[in-house]
């Protein structure tokens, strides 16, 4: 399991639109899926895209750790072919980062409850809900399958902020928005990838 080098912004793979996988149980998608792991715990993050290794597929693995999944915690997930359907018109506001895009964070609107739809390597469908970091790291990760990235989402790019500096912003967007501080603005926090 090599960790793999990670796609940045301005490689094509990242805007390109990623390919069905034919069959899930296949040993060398298996391979790809143990490589998206280690390479996402080593950055450290909380998602990966296979684009974001350049490989053009639809597979994405994420993990929901307890401290950042309102007390859900999702341990290291694969998912293959994704597709979400979101169960609400609700709108979350919320900070995301990128492996892909070292250094920065936005926010970015998600839907705010999805249901979640794709296979696992043992090729049965997996079919679940999720709301808060658990659905933004989703929809987040499903995104780079379409080659969209998280600043094509943002409202607002005004609200782009290097992570180091967000502590400038912070306390006066809480104030005036009642958004709460971005997840890592004061530590090296695991970032959506």
């Amino acid at each position: 399991m090599p960790v793999l080098p990670i796609a940045r912004m301005g490689n094509p793979v990242l805007r390109k639109i990623a390919e069905p996988i034919a069959d899930p149980t296949d040993p060398a998608v298996a391979r790809l899926a143990a490589d998206m792991i280690a390479t996402m715990l080593d950055a450290p993050g909380v998602g990966l895209a296979a684009p974001q290794i350049a490989e053009s597929r639809r597979i994405i693995v994420f993990r929901i750790p307890a401290d950042r999944g309102e007390g859900e915690e999702v341990a290291n997930t694969v998912l293959v072919n994704p597709v979400i359907e979101p169960l609400t018109d609700d709108m979350v506001m919320g900070w995301e980062g990128c492996l892909s895009i070292p250094g920065l964070r936005g926010l970015v609107p998600r839907y705010a409850r999805i249901r979640y739809r794709g296979y696992g390597l043992d090729g049965a469908r997996i079919d679940r809900e999720a709301s808060g970091f658990h659905a933004r790291v989703v929809q987040h990760e499903v995104d780079h399958l379409d080659g969209v990235l998280y600043l094509d989402r943002m409202d607002d790019l005004r609200l782009l902020v290097c992570t180091e500096e967000m502590h400038h912003l912070n306390a006066a967007l809480a104030a005036a928005t009642h958004i709460t501080a971005a997840p890592g603005a004061a530590t090296d926090a695991p970032t959506p990838a």
